[in-house]
């Protein structure tokens, strides 16, 4: 009788505690997973990381972050994404439009935040601005007006010019697609030619800067592209060497030695595809999250570069400058 009442009580005191147990349990920690084309030494992603602090996240307590670094190797981006999509994942950060399309390629199921890619509905990133669809959602680079203001602002600089060299990469045009129509429209409208150089490599970039002089090139626009901004230390110094003016995508390539860029804050968009990783931790699903446009821009100039090519910049123009290098 002694027996069958203290297992009775060990019954009880066993369902008693088994609600408690669940309830004191602690709540899975978040995993967001992060696909850079770069360096593990990325000032991006620090932004990224402090944005995500500022909003409660702590890396090592309350959420944990897997890294995957192309090192620059591009071709290695569908393999990193790819073990990325293995892994318990709550979303997946991803920057860069040929970044983000590994990632798509990945995983369907997982939400994906973009950002600093350039026009996701003609990449087929998305299905809207608007009404996203899928499971990405994000930042773009795209804003009306851009790759006129870009062509406009060349044109102060160098106000004499009427032929501008073109830099741009035809295997990746449909990403820029809007602006490259945006580029062609200002032409038009200020009577410049454009003389288009198709580069996919930096053999061909070479034999691009070779050919300009003979192509009486007077300024030159780089359109946005990953294989420009990984080797714009050497885009910068070829464009110095054939003494041309160049307007960047990035001020990236000011910061390399190049004259000026007008572009997105990237740091910014960086910080906003934070608020979108948040959102989403919090239940928000990515079809439901309508894309950001840029609202914040920045235009750099590089004194040293524009005194070695004899050029004098506007005032008003460096007074509109965000950043000055000298």
């Amino acid at each position: 009788m002694r027996r069958r009442l203290t297992l009775g009580v060990l019954l009880a005191l066993t369902l008693l505690a088994a609600p408690l147990a669940v309830e004191t349990q602690p709540s899975p920690v978040p995993r967001i997973g992060v696909l850079r084309p770069g360096l593990p030494f990325d000032p991006y992603i620090e932004t990224f990381r402090r944005a995500l602090k500022d909003l409660g996240y702590v890396e090592g307590r309350n959420v944990i972050m897997e890294f995957r670094w192309a090192h620059g190797r591009a071709e290695r981006l569908p393999e990193l994404a790819a073990s990325l999509a293995r892994l318990p994942l709550d979303v997946i950060f991803v920057a860069g439009t040929k970044p983000t399309r590994a990632v798509q390629r990945a995983t369907s199921t997982i939400p994906i935040v973009m950002a600093a890619v350039g026009d996701p509905t003609s990449s087929r990133l998305v299905r809207s601005l608007a009404r996203p669809g899928g499971n990405i959602t994000g930042v773009t680079l795209l804003r009306p007006g851009l790759g006129g203001q870009r062509l406009a602002l060349l044109k102060q600089l160098a106000p004499s010019a009427t032929r501008v060299a073109v830099l741009r990469n035809p295997d990746t045009l449909a990403d820029v697609a809007p602006l490259w129509e945006e580029t062609e429209k200002e032409a038009r409208k200020l009577g410049v030619q454009l003389h288009v150089h198709d580069v996919r490599n930096m053999v061909e970039a070479s034999r691009a800067f070779e050919a300009m002089p003979r192509d009486g090139a007077e300024v030159l626009l780089v359109l946005p592209d990953p294989t420009f901004t990984t080797n714009r230390g050497h885009i910068a110094e070829l464009a110095a060497r054939g003494r041309i003016p160049t307007m960047y995508e990035a001020r990236e390539f000011v910061l390399a030695g190049g004259l000026v860029s007008y572009a997105p804050s990237l740091a910014d968009q960086f910080r906003r595809a934070a608020t979108y990783v948040d959102k989403i931790l919090k239940g928000a699903k990515p079809a439901d999250l309508p894309i950001e446009q840029p609202t914040k821009f920045e235009l750099v100039i590089n004194l040293k570069a524009a005194k070695a090519l004899g050029l004098t910049i506007p005032p008003s123009v460096l007074a509109r400058a965000d950043e000055v290098i000298q």
